[in-house]
C-alpha cells in the first residue's frame, strides 16, 4: 500500500455544505482505508467530515488547532494538538504533511495552498479554488487517492 503511514492533509471550508462535507467524508474514508495518517486543522465542516471518514476507517487523525484547548477538537481527531497560535496554526500543519488535499474553503485555505505551494508539497484540489497554478485538480474523491497514489509510487 503505496500511501500506508503517508502524512496528508486535508483543508477545507470550517463550515461546510451537505455536499462538501460528503465530499470530504469521502476523501478522509478512503484515504484512512489506505492507511494514511490524516491532518486537519481540528474543526469543523471539511475538517470534520475527513477526520470521521478517516475514524471511522480506523486511521489515526491529527487535528492542529489554533486554540489552546486540545477539547476545541472535533469528536474524530485522535491526537489534538493545541497551538494557541490562531491561523499562524496553518504553517505547522502544511509543514507537517507530505501533500495536501484541498476541498472548498475560503481564505484560510487559501493561505494553506499557497503555504503549500511555497514548500514544493504537492497540492490537490477538489472543488476548491481554481485556476492557482501547480495545483492538481481532480473531480472525485476517487481521483483524489490515484492522483496520491500517483504521486508516491
Amino acid at each position: 500500500m503505496v500511501l500506508k503511514n503517508r502524512k496528508i492533509a486535508v483543508i477545507g471550508a470550517g463550515i461546510a455544505d451537505s455536499k462538501i462535507y460528503q465530499l470530504a467524508y469521502e476523501v478522509g474514508k478512503l484515504l484512512g482505508e489506505r492507511g494514511v495518517i490524516l491532518y486537519t486543522g481540528g474543526l469543523g465542516g471539511v475538517m470534520e467530515a475527513a477526520s470521521k471518514g478517516a475514524f471511522e476507517a480506523g486511521a489515526i487523525t491529527v487535528g492542529i488547532l489554533p486554540s489552546t484547548k486540545a477539547h476545541d477538537a472535533n469528536p474524530y481527531v485522535k491526537i489534538p494538538v493545541a497551538t494557541g497560535m490562531g491561523q499562524a496554526r496553518n504553517v505547522i500543519l502544511v509543514t507537517s504533511v507530505e501533500a495536501v488535499v484541498s476541498i472548498a474553503g475560503g481564505f484560510g485555505t487559501l493561505s494553506e495552498i499557497a503555504l503549500a505551494l511555497k514548500l514544493w508539497k504537492p497540492v490537490i484540489g477538489l472543488n476548491t479554488w481554481e485556476n492557482i497554478p501547480d495545483v492538481q485538480y481532480v473531480n472525485t474523491p476517487q481521483e483524489v487517492i490515484e492522483r496520491l497514489e500517483e504521486l508516491f509510487s
